[in-house]
């Protein structure tokens, strides 16, 4: 297996991430600093900064739906991580996180090619969302939403984004919308919603790409069945 391809599968995160690794010299096999030719066996002594790394068999995907107070990974010390929901030994990451307070799906793979491209906005994955927020937001709060604004401390405006009005989920004083958009700037729908007047209170992503929450229920998860992977896969060779 190409180095690089190895390291993503192991969870070291995206090929490029792991390409970094490679030309910084972190990375040896059989106690030799590894190179880009050097394809790696199964057998091989692979490791990062001296510490054993190990790739699966086989990729795995894993469906979670992110209850609200678990962080999406583990970057912070100490804090509750979602990936703790996922038994096994295989190395996960999520593609794509949200915020502590969020809740909805969570991608969780160690294959770091699709993780890229499910992520960087170059590729224009969809990720939708059911978003309620304060108020009822007006024509004009809309179309500056779905045309795309410039958050504060930034150049450029946000991308188009979908935003529909749910008015059979509406609650007393705030509004259900959908919103479904392929950028992934940091609490973007936050931002974006406090910035035309009616701040978010909760956010639930259902969908990433083809992928989609269904019914699973908070705090649990499930193995993607053959047709999703494939779905994912696909998507991904078509915009890369």
């Amino acid at each position: 297996m190409k180095p690089q391809r190895y390291l993503a599968v192991a969870g070291l995160g995206s090929r490029r991430a792991c390409e970094a690794l490679i030309k910084a010299g972190r990375v040896t096999r059989n106690g030799e600093q590894l190179t880009f030719n050097q394809d790696i066996g199964e057998g091989d002594d692979v490791r990062v900064d001296g510490a054993p790394v190990r790739a699966p068999s086989a990729p795995v995907y894993v469906a979670l739906h992110k209850p609200a107070g678990l962080i999406s990974d583990r970057g912070a010390r100490g804090a509750r991580s979602a990936l703790d929901l996922v038994p096994g030994e295989a190395r996960l990451f999520p593609v794509g996180r949200l915020d502590i307070d969020a809740t909805g799906l969570l991608l969780l793979t160690n294959d770091g090619e699709l993780a890229l491209t499910l992520t960087h906005p170059r590729y224009e994955h969809d990720k939708e969302y059911r978003v309620l927020v304060d108020g009822v937001p007006g024509a004009r709060a809309l179309a500056h939403w779905r045309k795309g604004i410039i958050l504060e401390g930034e150049e450029r405006p946000t991308a188009p984004a979908k935003v529909e009005v749910l008015p059979e989920q509406r609650e007393a004083g705030a509004t259900w919308l959908s919103v479904t958009l392929h950028e992934g700037r940091k609490r973007q729908i936050k931002r974006v919603a406090k910035a035309v007047g009616h701040p978010v209170r909760r956010l639930i992503r259902v969908r990433i790409g083809p992928l989609k929450l269904g019914d699973l229920e908070p705090g649990k998860w499930r193995a993607l069945a053959k047709d999703e992977i494939d779905a994912l896969l696909n998507a991904s060779k078509g915009r890369a």
